[in-house]
């Protein structure tokens, strides 16, 4: 059973220890996520195995899941896709390469294929470290995406963000996070752009939309790109939802800002839809 309300979801992720193994780790991630329907439909695009949700006459949005490039899969957010699907989007969910199997820039090559066997541009978004690699993707071939729709992304490893070392995010904290990128790109400097995306050159990104939440320990990470990607002259738009935790768009049947942001982000898509 899925949990109904904060409180309950609160209790539902405490209940679910992530453990000290990679696989108790992966298990412990599934567990607080919860419950997920069978809903979608397997295809391949650009030889990535990829999760379709929603309608084929929809307004496409390619979504990189979230999990820090080692945990999670589309099966995790179907939850979260099926919401997006009920305003009209039609969710891609490629289950690109993860770490330590696969190691950077092995994500990005997938999700890159992807957009290259797409006929036309679409909107891509992510959450978390699947907002990175959706960053990354727009930055690397900007023409194809005519959207970017981003969930508290890793945004910075240069220590700039003073909101990573914080506690109190139910979800994440300082010293998981880096232990999770130190598996995805041992050899990827933490000034290099692909590691901290908004140091890159943003001025070719389409309109960006981001949501965050005040006390994750991300919050910094979004505000820093929001930043960059205004004085970069980007169209931005973002919303900071008072407290919750990181990933809270991944309940949008027990928090009801879950669920608006994924509404704000359907509006987003629409906008830039032909």
């Amino acid at each position: 059973m899925r949990p109904h309300d904060e409180a309950s979801l609160r209790a539902h992720i405490d209940a679910c220890p992530m453990g000290d193994t990679l696989s108790e780790q992966r298990e412990g991630f599934i567990a607080r996520v919860g419950d997920q329907p069978s809903t979608g439909t397997w295809t391949t695009i650009g030889g990535i195995d990829t999760l379709r949700v929603g309608a084929a006459s929809a307004p496409a949005l390619v979504w990189f899941h979230g999990g820090g490039y080692v945990l999670g899969s589309p099966d995790t957010h179907r939850v979260m896709a099926a919401h997006l699907a009920s305003r009209g989007v039609q969710v891609l969910l490629p289950a690109y390469p993860c770490a330590p199997e696969c190691t950077w820039p092995a994500p990005l090559n997938a999700a890159l294929a992807v957009l290259d066997d797409l006929d036309s541009s679409v909107a891509l978004g992510g959450d978390s470290a699947g907002g990175h690699l959706a960053l990354n993707a727009a930055l690397a071939w900007p023409r194809r995406a005519r959207a970017l729709a981003l969930i508290s992304p890793n945004t910075d490893r240069t220590g700039s963000c003073l909101t990573r070392d914080r506690e109190g995010d139910a979800m994440n904290d300082g010293a998981t996070d880096a232990a999770l990128w130190a598996m995805v790109a041992p050899e990827l400097g933490d000034d290099d752009p692909q590691a901290s995306p908004h140091l890159a050159d943003l001025r070719g990104l389409p309109p960006l939309h981001v949501e965050a939440v005040g006390t994750e320990i991300l919050l910094d990470d979004t505000l820093i790109l929001t930043r960059a990607a205004a004085a970069a002259g980007v169209q931005v738009s973002a919303h900071i939802a008072p407290g919750l935790m990181h990933m809270h768009a991944l309940w949008p049947d027990a928090l009801p800002q879950g669920a608006e942001a994924l509404d704000r982000i359907a509006r987003h898509v629409h906008a830039a839809s032909p």
